[in-house]
C-alpha cells in the first residue's frame, strides 16, 4: 500500500456512486488510449497532476525511482506528442484492462481509488502478449460532472518488463 492510499470507512451509497464514476472514467480513458488517441491522454489529468509508473519493489521501499515520472499536464503532453508523432517503433495494438476498483476514500471534491490493470500488446506480425500488469493508485478530483486524475501511480508487478514500453498506463 502506498502512503496516502489507505482504505477509510465509507458510507455504502457514497462508495457505490464513487465506484461507478471511477469505472466510467476508466472506460473513457482506456477507449481513448486503445483507440490511438494519444494526444487526448493529458486531457484526463489536472494541470498540476502527478503521473508515475514504477516497479513494485521500489514502491514498497518508498523509492521515488520510476520508469516514467511526470509532474503536470505539460509533461504528459510532451510524452503524448513524442509517442504519437516522433517515436519510431513497430505498429501495434494496445488494450488496457482496469478491474477490481476499490474506493479507498471519498471527499467533497476528491475520490481515492485502487484498481488492478493489465496492458496487452499485439504487434502487427505477432501474438498478443502481456505487456504489463499491476495496480493503479489514483486520486481523482471532480470537475463538473466528470473526474480528472490529480495523481496516478501505476505500480507494476515485475522488474522484468519489455524494453519498448512507451504507451501510457
Amino acid at each position: 500500500m502506498l502512503p496516502g492510499f489507505e482504505k477509510k470507512a465509507l458510507a455504502p451509497a457514497a462508495a457505490l456512486a464513487a465506484r461507478m464514476a471511477v469505472e466510467d472514467f476508466h472506460a473513457e480513458y482506456c477507449a481513448a488510449l486503445d483507440g490511438g488517441d494519444l494526444e487526448r491522454w493529458p486531457d484526463f489529468f489536472t494541470e498540476d497532476c502527478l503521473y508515475r509508473v514504477t516497479e513494485f519493489e521500489n514502491a514498497a521501499h518508498g523509492l521515488p525511482v520510476g520508469l516514467v515520472y511526470a509532474e503536470g499536464r505539460n509533461m504528459l503532453h510532451d510524452r503524448a506528442v513524442a509517442i504519437a508523432r516522433t517515436q519510431m517503433f513497430a505498429p501495434r495494438q494496445i488494450l488496457h484492462f482496469v478491474s477490481n476498483v476499490r474506493i479507498l476514500d471519498v471527499g467533497a471534491d476528491e475520490i481515492v481509488a485502487q484498481s488492478n490493470y493489465l496492458l496487452l500488446q499485439t504487434l502487427v506480425e505477432g501474438a498478443t502478449t502481456l505487456h504489463q500488469a499491476g495496480r493503479l493508485f489514483d486520486r481523482f478530483v471532480r470537475q463538473g460532472d466528470s473526474l480528472l486524475l490529480k495523481e496516478r501511480q501505476a505500480i507494476y508487478d515485475t522488474a522484468m518488463i519489455a524494453n519498448d514500453l512507451v504507451y501510457p498506463v
